[in-house]
């Protein structure tokens, strides 16, 4: 487990690293994509644009001690994100069913995206073909459909906390 756990921390810091020149900065309209959700249905960012503020949050694996930490925390808070009129989507390459079961598992209250090409993480910036998983980056993307907020370097532990200050701030 730990070789598989430092394995994955390498993986997602390499790619980082040199794909951060291709994420989509401050300002900049949000890419638009579709990929198959966790819920069943087909995820179309652009049927999200215009109703609240989207938090698109990349990171490397299910069911992983640093990817629970973190979706754990923002379930925990989820009323919090709600009343700040955000809806959370997470992204990885792992399969729905592999996302179904780590929502059954942690009773997840949001959706989350099945990136299983990388082809969304490749349009954020935040992977290559090479990527064994995506890395953990964020993206607050506005009503607007622009990005507000970019975080490349997040804190599994302090996410949750971190995104709902950002949120305020925008208002």
């Amino acid at each position: 487990m730990k070789t598989l756990m430092l394995a994955l921390f390498a993986a997602a810091a390499t790619p980082l690293a040199t794909l951060a020149a291709d994420m989509p900065k401050v300002g900049d309209k949000a890419p638009d994509f579709s990929v198959a959700a966790s819920d069943g249905t087909t995820f179309h960012l652009k049927d999200n644009i215009g109703k609240g503020t989207v938090i698109l949050y990349f990171y490397p694996k299910d069911d992983t001690p640093g990817c629970t930490k973190e979706a754990c925390g923002l379930r925990d808070t989820m009323d919090e994100f709600k009343g700040l009129n955000a809806t959370v989507f997470g992204v990885s390459f792992d399969s729905v069913g592999s996302h179904k079961a780590f929502i059954a598992k942690y009773k997840l209250p949001f959706v989350l995206l099945a990136d299983t090409d990388k082809s969304v993480a490749k349009l954020y910036g935040v992977a290559n073909d090479s990527s064994k998983v995506a890395s953990r980056v964020t993206f607050v993307i506005d009503k607007a459909g622009t990005i507000a907020y970019v975080n490349p370097h997040v804190n599994p532990a302090t996410h949750a906390a971190e995104l709902q200050a950002v949120l305020k701030k925008l208002g």
